[in-house]
């Protein structure tokens, strides 16, 4: 092949149609072990940002540098003092660091309590529940109470009318001798003791101002004044005075001091004869 030479009378190698690369490049760059074209432009990428973030640094040194003579060194205990204050302001504002510590409210000392004042706060206590419970019971027993109860047990022996040429006043229910006598009622003792043709007898006023008579008794527990209720034992049948027999002679006088007739007065408070 001929070679060209330029006016100047340089001779130049023939032309190529590849690039020829040293077969002692130290870089090993042939052909078959060229870097990818994605890893060139991020190692370019990174070396323009390292050279931009030095060039930085270095502007800001000399500015600080211009502005103040003196070069000020970091002091890590003024920084740790700074946040610490900086938290401080912030915890109080209620920004930021733990929540503030709630309000507590002072616990009453009870070690320096009086034992005895304990035992007798317990034991007015217990009293109470027990004076509440006995009011109770009690009410209850009073609700249960009847209002008229019979004058005694026994067996109905005579009424009220005329009898042997008189009049019988009362009836007579009859028993064994001690068998309690009973108030029909409640009602004050207006009189007890020795009574003429009776032996003794007991007499009650009740509250609408009838009086009912108890004569024949053998004892009498109850004296004069005494309130009674309505069953409430007021004496004991006997067989004294001018008597048949051991017996219960029962009047009833109304507020006029007229003596009627027992049974309908008891019928119509429901009070059975025997």
């Amino acid at each position: 092949m001929s070679q060209h030479r330029s006016p100047g009378g340089e001779q130049f190698s023939p032309a190529r149609t590849e690039t020829e690369e040293s077969p002692d490049d130290p870089s090993g760059s042939r052909p078959g072990n060229r870097v990818p074209s994605a890893w060139r432009g991020r190692v370019v990428v990174a070396a323009v940002a390292a050279g931009a973030f030095a060039a930085a640094g270095q502007s800001l040194a000399a500015g600080e540098g211009n502005a103040s003579p003196e070069h000020d060194e970091f002091n890590p205990a003024d920084g740790a003092a700074t946040f610490s204050s900086a938290a401080g302001e912030s915890e109080h504002d209620g920004k930021g660091g733990s929540a503030p510590a709630p309000d507590i409210l002072p616990v009453a000392n009870t070690s320096d309590a009086d034992p005895s004042e304990e035992v007798e706060k317990l034991t007015k206590s217990a009293r109470i529940t027990e004076e509440r419970e006995a009011a109770r019971i009690a009410a209850e027993e009073e609700a249960r109470k009847p209002d008229f109860t019979p004058p005694a047990d026994g067996w109905f022996t005579s009424g009220f009318g005329g009898r042997w040429g008189t009049t019988h006043y009362g009836i007579d229910i009859a028993n064994a001798e001690g068998t309690p006598i009973n108030s029909v009622a409640d009602g004050v003792i207006i009189e007890a003791g020795s009574a003429s043709g009776f032996g003794m007898w007991v007499r009650v006023q009740h509250e609408d101002g009838t009086i009912t008579v108890y004569g024949h008794v053998n004892t009498i527990t109850v004296n004069e004044g005494d309130s009674v209720e309505a069953g409430e034992q007021i004496a004991t049948m006997g067989n004294r005075g001018f008597s048949t027999g051991t017996h219960l002679h029962f009047e009833v006088w109304d507020t006029d001091g007229k003596k009627i007739n027992p049974l309908p007065w008891m019928q119509e408070r429901d009070i059975s004869p025997v």
